[in-house]
């Protein structure tokens, strides 16, 4: 005989200060001046006391794994919270000196192997960039969205018909989310 299958239910709890605000699959968290949010949909989220559970109404091993991905999130969101997430990248000019600056929502780059016109990274919302010299720190309390800022700034200066062995011209990641690359 087949067995039924249990609903899988987990917990997270929440350290204090934090508030939890819960509509449908969106998540917001507040922790004095500073609040992110995320969609996390195929879960039924609630709130009870100082937990938020997380469960699903099977447990086949797509929803296992579902479930475990959407408390990794939520853990890093509430990370974000307490301390923001740092991303380093290194401006690397061999031929030709760059020259990048931060305008509004873009991190703009001009001179990049002598050409004329400029090139354009989007910040996404919610993300801070500082340039101190030769290094560009991309901060945010969201690490998915320090994390693709500082992708689109790296992407800005890759190159595909230069041989990367004698051009190393670029912007390139160094230490991400705190760890060293």
């Amino acid at each position: 005989m087949k067995e039924k299958l249990k609903p899988i239910q987990q917990e997270v709890e929440l350290p204090e200060g934090v508030e939890v605000e819960i509509e449908g699959n969106k998540v917001k968290f507040r922790k004095q001046d500073k609040e992110v949010e995320k969609v996390l949909p195929g879960v039924l989220i609630e709130k009870k006391e100082n937990k938020l559970i997380v469960r699903t109404t099977r447990s086949t091993k797509r929803e296992v794994k579902q479930v475990n991905t959407i408390l990794s999130h939520i853990r890093n969101l509430i990370l974000g919270l307490e301390e923001d997430f740092f991303y380093k990248l290194q401006i690397c000019s061999v031929h030709f000196p760059m020259n990048i600056s931060v305008k509004e929502n873009f991190v703009i780059v001009k001179n990049f192997l002598g050409e004329t016109k400029e090139r354009k990274a989007k910040i996404l919302e919610g993300v801070e960039v500082k340039i101190d010299k030769d290094i560009i720190i991309v901060s945010s309390a969201n690490k998915e969205l320090a994390g693709q800022t500082a992708a689109n700034i790296e992407k800005t200066t890759r190159t595909k018909t230069k041989d990367r062995r004698i051009f190393q011209d670029g912007i390139f990641m160094i230490e991400r989310a705190g760890k060293k690359i």
